[in-house]
């Protein structure tokens, strides 16, 4: 299965996302989920971004929080609403939000 998660929130999220498989996982960081591609704490990346995915992050949530494209982390592509619409349609099967 092809399975799309939209990640909503910074603080919570990363025990469900390992319990997920997928033959093909995309994780799309949207709200304050774009925190898990831009900040570090204690030298560290989030642990979302360890999980073996590919990463999103909509870009004008990741703009109305003050961070570029310059900010995100390697692992991270930067996407807009019509690229998220394309992901959903062309990409995943199912889509679910955490």
């Amino acid at each position: 299965m092809k399975l799309g998660v939209f990640v909503s929130d910074f603080r919570s999220g990363s025990d469900v996302l390992d319990r997920l498989t997928a033959e093909k996982l995309g994780i799309i960081l949207v709200g304050n989920g774009v925190y898990h591609a831009t900040v570090k704490e204690g030298g560290k990346g989030s642990p979302v971004l360890d999980k073996q995915a590919q990463f999103f992050v909509l870009t004008e949530d990741l703009e109305s929080r003050g961070f570029t494209a310059a900010s995100l982390d390697s692992r991270v592509k930067a996407v807009t609403y019509s690229d998220v619409v394309d992901l959903i349609f062309n990409d995943y099967e199912k889509v679910i939000w955490i």
